[in-house]
């Protein structure tokens, strides 16, 4: 039998992730330093995985609202209030998700119709493109570069506004790069997307961790952006609460109302117990996210440094917790370099390209991990440099 013919076009044509591809390799492997995955290396706050053990131990296990527990939706209500200036409804416009990744799935099914193009940011989360693909949108890059410090320009996305454009996809703090947006930048952008009558979908799992003393300005805050925006969010960057998987969307009660309808036949509810931390997290766990925050910019300082000096250039990003160097004085491209990097200096690092075309001659690296780690894979990093460019000049 010829099962892949029976496996939908649309699913059977997108590419597998390239960063999960890259650590399918690293798992092979013994004694690795990975600056690949996006994950806090911090544990989740103790007094946040009490509340969940607490949850449990009262047997608070069954169903909740599929909008999510009212308790969460207020705070995450007050907490959107005090972080970005604006108000939405507990009660109608906040949905409780699994993770973020499931609220830009809900999303973006509840908006686009087979045919309408999604417009995205690229190098960006590998997730995007595909999850348009899969909501039977178009995807349409929107490219960005170093030399903007890979901020996301209303000239750039100007040229690839059509009729058919519906959806403007945004990620600032950016995960591959680091980049933030300014408001003036914000501004112009917001715009545009009046002009041509988009919607905007705006993840913001990193806007805590920012740095410098910059402040982290949401589109959604700017005039008239509000009632065209779904503002994502999440609990696992900045409260180190990747395996609770719990996110959250805040827009018009209209859009809330239609994800909820796709939320409540393919998912129901998102876990009872990591709700129940997730409460803890937000109304209890803004210290513990200031502390690693100001770990993070001290690791990211010396990261920018390190490649900076061994003649790999690397803009200093605001936020995040990625760095995004450029490779090309190494004479190879991002897949060589991440590849020989990983088999003959044993640290990981995930090659531009898996987040883009544009990607090419970068690659990224990830600073949750130890400064101790950080330090020997630096280390090991220069001295791999330095043999390519002996190399070439030997060639």
């Amino acid at each position: 039998m010829n099962l892949k013919k029976h496996i939908a076009h649309h699913v059977r044509d997108i590419p597998r992730s390239g960063i999960r591809d890259f650590f399918e390799i690293v798992q092979t492997m013994k004694n690795v330093i990975s600056l690949g995955i996006g994950e806090p290396d911090f544990n989740t706050p103790w007094h946040i995985r009490e509340a969940a053990i607490y949850s449990l131990e009262k047997g608070r296990t069954g169903y909740t609202s599929n909008l999510g527990l009212p308790r969460l939706r207020e705070g995450i209500g007050e907490y959107v209030f005090q972080q970005f200036g604006i108000r939405y409804e507990p009660q109608t416009e906040v949905l409780v998700t699994v993770g973020v990744s499931e609220a830009i799935d809900l999303a973006l099914r509840a908006l686009v119709n087979p045919g309408d193009e999604v417009l995205y940011h690229e190098p960006c989360y590998v997730s995007y493109s595909p999850s348009i693909t899969l909501a039977r949108g178009v995807p349409v890059s929107v490219p960005t570069f170093a030399r903007d410090n890979f901020r996301l320009t209303a000239a750039e996305l100007e040229k690839k506004i059509t009729l058919a454009s519906k959806v403007l996809m945004m990620n600032f703090p950016c995960n591959p790069t680091g980049a933030t947006q300014t408001r003036e930048e914000l501004e112009k952008i917001a715009a545009l997307c009046v002009r041509h009558d988009l919607v905007v979908l705006t993840d913001e799992i990193y806007s805590e961790l920012t740095y410098d003393g910059a402040r982290h300005i949401s589109i959604v805050s700017l005039p008239g952006m509000r009632e065209r925006t779904i503002f994502l969010h999440g609990f696992s960057k900045a409260f180190a609460m990747t395996g609770f998987r719990i996110g959250y969307a805040c827009a018009p009660a209209i859009l809330t109302e239609a994800m909820m309808k796709i939320h409540q036949y393919g998912i129901l509810c998102a876990a009872t117990t990591a709700q129940d931390a997730a409460i803890e997290a937000i109304e209890h766990g803004s210290p513990d996210v200031e502390n690693m925050r100001r770990e993070y910019e001290l690791r990211r300082n010396y990261v920018v440094n390190s490649f900076n000096e061994m003649g790999l250039d690397c803009f200093k990003p605001f936020g995040s917790f990625y760095v995004f160097p450029n490779i090309t004085r190494t004479g190879l491209t991002s897949q060589e370099l991440s590849v020989r990097l990983l088999k003959e200096k044993s640290v990981a690092v995930v090659p531009g390209t898996a987040f883009g075309a544009s990607g090419e001659g970068h690659v990224r690296a990830c600073y949750a991990t130890s400064l101790e780690q950080i330090k020997v894979a630096m280390a090991r990093i220069a001295e791999f440099v330095k043999e390519c460019q002996a190399a070439r000049a030997a060639a």
